[in-house]
């Protein structure tokens, strides 16, 4: 067979493939992806792991490379490796654009392929079926082998060996990754490890560029994360019924119960989630007319179930997305080009799919490990236009705020490490990882758990954005105007103004809460107190008790400080006795205090 001639310009792949490149990018690369292209062709490497947020583009810089290495006849195959069947079409198209063509229905077992294609794409399942029929093939021609989401290769050991059995004699391997590698100690195949300050190993990537770079570049958009609280009640096996407050401080148990309680489709909790979210999307496509929605599920009734609801609420029946329909490529295909309102789909979107006009989420999940979140918000990161910005409703649980928080952390593959702490947001990730990979199906093993859902209620809990929260004191019902007052923000502005308004927001509630008190006082002839006097006084201090423990558990995701240390900072500071006995105005002072030093260090 001919060596295949070389492929068309660049020109006609934009470098935010699919959707136009982000406000203020260059024409042909952008930044990062030039300086990532110009550190590869000056070290020249056999192996080369490119780490950058999802949405920044990896795919125009790996097809980028990839159209010079067969210009330059280094190499004269393509093989790409991807973690779904969708995105071997995805691919396909992307190098399509720039002359590459690539065949996604290719198989292990099938041997050849059409001279017309110049290479093939995989998932990392097909390579682990047939490794040594993807080694001949390897073997057989100069081959540049595209690693993406090269984490999947971790996912168990013979996923590892095989990738490495398979693509060993390749000429150039480059990976990719857009997410926090796993926390398994299965090393990852091509991946350079080197001892820390600790003596462990830890991946080392060759060009990093991770979510505030980007942020600040304008290549990805202000996530703005909407958390609901609220009150929850179920029935274990014996017969007892259990009232708890999601958000709260929970055991273990508990508090995956309080989430299933919370995402049950019959419960009011979802629906008045739901129902803010379609608010949102509506004030969003006031400036963004085609912006569109996406609540990730458990499993696929409680999608069925959650479009129902959705269909009611915004009068437009959602896209319904099943992994093992045949036309879910299509679907998605169809919802990323038209303007229709909602997607409901479980894990076929939760990675690598690229829907550019999605602008508002619902992380309506039990899998609440890392990865899988940094996967799931990374749909909505993409930039098409300057201002956009993304809205992401989530239950008020510490560990997904904490995961909320931590965006701009980067993380690498640490070999060795040891999890012995049940508290540890690592501690589950594999066996949930695994259950999120097997199937959509309702877990066996959670459905074996004593639990009946009995019913739901959702508050505001606030908006967390850049690491800071901001909302109003107290419980805030659903539809009121004082969830509308951050529900109602514009759909466009730039991440400084995005900070601004929040806390203009706030400010301005609480000046207009303080002018009607202090009318109501003058009316009277007495001086207004600071508490509402409808609400008893235990019920006050429960409240403010309530929503000082929930900053201090962000703090505590935030910063590592122990939640006890830092009740102790704020007794230092304010005064007063611990937080038990102390008084509506004590505990105020607190949470203002802990506010205050939230947004100091976000500055």
């Amino acid at each position: 067979m001919t060596s295949p001639e070389p492929p068309a310009p660049l020109d006609k792949l934009s470098p935010a493939y699919p959707a136009r490149a982000a406000w203020g990018t260059a024409t042909s690369l952008r930044a990062w992806q030039a300086e990532a292209i110009g550190q590869y062709f000056t070290t020249d490497p056999q192996d080369f792991l490119a780490v950058a947020t999802p949405g920044a583009g990896k795919t125009t810089f790996a097809l980028t490379i990839a159209a010079e290495l067969l210009a330059r006849r280094v190499v004269d195959r393509i093989t790409v490796v991807a973690p779904t069947e969708h995105l071997k079409t995805q691919w396909a198209q992307a190098a399509a654009k720039v002359g590459i063509p690539i065949d996604p229905a290719y198989s292990g077992g099938k041997g050849r392929t059409s001279g017309d294609f110049v290479g093939i794409a995989v998932t990392y399942a097909g390579v682990a079926a047939n490794p040594l029929a993807m080694r001949i093939r390897t073997e057989r021609f100069k081959t540049l082998v595209i690693l993406d989401e090269i984490h999947h290769a971790g996912d168990a050991l013979s996923w590892g060996d095989a990738v490495r059995e398979a693509f060993e004699p390749a000429r150039r391997r480059l990976a990719l990754t857009g997410t926090p590698f796993r926390s398994d100690i299965n090393p990852i195949p091509f991946v350079t490890y080197e001892p820390g300050g600790d003596g462990i190993p830890r991946s080392r990537a060759d060009y990093g560029y991770g979510y505030g770079h980007a942020l600040r570049d304008h290549v990805v958009r202000p996530v703005l994360f909407w958390a609901y609280g609220g009150d929850l009640q179920w029935r274990t096996r014996a017969g007892d019924e259990v009232t708890a407050r999601l958000g709260e401080p929970l055991t273990k148990d508990m508090a995956a119960q309080a989430l299933r309680t919370a995402l049950d489709p019959g419960g009011s909790w979802i629906s008045s989630v739901l129902e803010a979210a379609d608010k949102r999307l509506s004030e969003v496509r006031k400036n963004v007319p085609d912006a569109g929605g996406l609540v990730i599920a458990s499993d696929q009734d409680s999608a069925r179930a959650y479009a129902a609801v959705l269909a009611t609420i915004a009068g437009e029946k959602p896209t319904v997305v099943l992994s093992d329909e045949k036309a879910a490529s299509k679907k998605i295909e169809k919802f990323a080009g038209d303007t229709s309102r909602w997607m409901v789909a479980v894990r076929m979107v939760s990675e690598g799919v690229d829907v550019p006009r999605l602008a508002v989420g619902v992380y309506a999940t039990n899998t609440g490990t890392p990865l899988f979140f940094a996967q799931a918000i990374g749909r909505f990161v993409r930039s098409r236009g300057r201002g956009e910005t993304a809205s992401i409703f989530l239950p008020s649980s510490p560990s997904l705020l904490g995961f909320a928080s931590e965006m701009e952390v980067e993380r690498d593959h640490v070999l060795g490490r040891k999890i012995t702490d049940e508290g540890d947001i690592f501690a589950a990730e594999d066996a949930m990882m695994q259950r999120a990979q097997a199937g959509e199906a309702a877990s066996a093993e959670l459905e074996a758990v004593p639990f009946e859902a009995l019913g739901s209620s959702a508050t505001f809990a606030h908006v967390l954005y850049d690491g800071a929260e901001f909302g109003h004191a107290g419980e805030v019902h659903v539809g009121s105007e004082e969830e509308m007052d951050f529900l109602g923000i514009p759909g466009l502005l730039e991440p400084d103004q995005v900070r601004s308004l929040l806390q203009n927001r706030q400010k301005q509630r609480r000046e207009r809460q303080a002018s009607a008190a202090s009318r109501a006082a003058a009316e009277v002839d007495v001086v207004a107190p600071r508490e509402d006097p409808d609400v008893a006084a235990h019920e006050r201090l429960g409240i403010l008790r309530r929503e000082l423990n929930g900053l201090v558990a962000a703090w505590n995701h935030r910063t590592g400080q122990p939640h006890g240390v830092t009740h102790a900072a704020l007794r230092k500071e304010c005064g007063g006795p611990a937080a038990a006995v102390a008084t509506s105005e004590q505990l105020q002072a607190r949470i203002d205090r802990l506010r205050e030093w939230a947004a100091k260090k976000s500055s």
